[in-house]
């Protein structure tokens, strides 16, 4: 009787769990569905306001323009707008450029950014390709008109995110390295006068031409460039502006880890005598640079217009420092939602910095969800934070960019395959500064 009743009363237990669970899973559906809708309501609300800052690219007054762009560079920072890049990507490509040819040093400057985060949107692709032919020669033509430094410094940082993104060979890169040169290097004609650049605009060619050698090998590329570059980067280790000698401090890091320099200097120590002259430069030239890190990694101050930015630049000198001196590369740990992105190397450190000045406020959505920065830097975000950006990718999207199949994991995996290459080859072609050429 005692086990009859407990079993009863054990059964309706069971029951009663049963219609909890029955009602909490249809409760937990109907909430999902309910979320799942409320989402989409706000993406529908982003949309339509896409579409109205666009429409308005079109409109004549420059400050209703400007306040697009604002529009556009805020949405594309806050999520990644693949289904609106889906349906608007000409049409939003073509209007910045027309920005570009057309607007004031202010539309200018957001059209650019607005280019370049439309590269990252769409990553390794057709798309990303159209970008960079479409957009060299007029960003080109942008450079040499005016010096406002905030138009040039975005001009600067677009061309070298859509050479990063869309570029496919050394050629395409060293080209846009080289239009970047000009703008403290112009070639002067008889009608042509020479204008001194700024230092934010010495700043932003230096990053900008740093964050493109990270994808070259360095050994390909014209000794007389290497030369002229790199005594070049010595003398900003000289000026009074410390952001220029951050700037060029770290482009020389970079091109010690390349090994160039060791092997230009290899190859005029073997060759005739006028390639000797040149070796003897090369050790003068690596002697000096070695004295300008020592002496900046203990700056006392007074030189710089920031003294907040002291430390700043002292811990930087003194990484590179001990790169030069031992080869030993500062290795970093950034932490985006719970997980780890390191970098190993200054090619990857480089990188990473530059992408998150770019982005901005919106450098930590990104790195969360945008697989092309998930490639470049081998970073695999927690899983929670894709689930709303996954439900709402379209079908055209996944194929482009989940298929291991597809054109462009073919043409992303290639990329980063080459580019994993040269870090490995860096990795273990350090050179200290102080070593003699017979040593290493």
């Amino acid at each position: 009787m005692g086990k009859r009743s407990s079993q009863r009363k054990n059964a309706a237990m069971l029951d009663s769990d049963d219609d909890n669970s029955s009602v909490s899973s249809t409760s937990t559906m109907r909430s999902d569905r309910m979320s799942v809708s409320g989402t989409e309501e706000v993406q529908l609300e982003k949309d339509t306001l896409l579409d109205e800052a666009l429409d308005a690219l079109y409109e004549k007054r420059g400050s209703t323009r400007e306040k697009a762009l604002s529009s556009i560079i805020e949405a594309f920072n806050n999520t990644l707008q693949h289904q609106f890049v889906e349906k608007k990507f000409a049409t939003l490509l073509h209007q910045c450029l027309s920005s570009i040819k057309r607007g004031s040093s202010r539309e200018i400057a957001l059209a650019s950014h607005a280019i370049g985060l439309l590269a990252l949107t769409v990553g390794y692709g057709e798309n990303s390709r159209e970008i960079l032919e479409e957009s060299v020669a007029p960003i080109s033509q942008a450079l040499k008109s005016g010096f406002d430094s905030s138009k040039l410094a975005s001009l600067l940082e677009c061309l070298a995110v859509i050479t990063f993104v869309g570029g496919n060979n050394p050629e395409e890169t060293e080209r846009t390295m080289q239009i970047m040169w000009q703008i403290v290097h112009p070639k002067l004609g008889s009608n042509v006068v020479a204008t001194r650049p700024s230092a934010p605009i010495i700043t932003a060619m230096v990053s900008a031409w740093s964050f493109l050698l990270t994808t070259m090998d360095g050994c390909s590329l014209d000794s007389k460039k290497w030369q002229q570059s790199i005594s070049y980067f010595s003398t900003l280790l000289d000026k009074d502006d410390r952001s220029i000698r951050i700037a060029a401090g770290e482009a020389l890091a970079l091109i010690f880890e390349t090994g160039s320099l060791e092997k230009f200097s290899s190859e005029s120590k073997g060759s005739n005598d006028g390639s000797r002259e040149e070796y003897i430069h090369l050790q003068g030239l690596k002697g000096k640079i070695l004295n300008q890190v020592r002496n900046l990694s203990v700056e006392a101050g007074g030189k710089g217009s920031a003294k907040k930015d002291l430390t700043s630049q002292r811990n930087l000198f003194k990484d590179i420092l001990e790169f030069l001196e031992y080869g030993y590369c500062p290795e970093t740990s950034t932490k985006i939602g719970g997980e780890s992105l390191k970098t190993l190397n200054w090619s990857q450190l480089i990188q990473l910095n530059f992408l998150k000045h770019f982005l901005g406020g919106g450098f930590v959505k990104h790195m969360q969800e945008n697989e092309f920065l998930h490639d470049v830097f081998g970073f695999t975000p927690k899983r929670k934070y894709l689930s709303v950006a996954e439900h709402h990718i379209s079908s055209t999207d996944k194929r482009m960019y989940k298929s291991p199949n597809s054109v462009v994991n073919k043409a992303r995996t290639q990329k980063l395959n080459k580019q994993r290459m040269l870090s490995e080859g860096r990795n273990v072609g350090h050179y200290a500064v102080n070593v003699d050429d017979d040593e290493v």
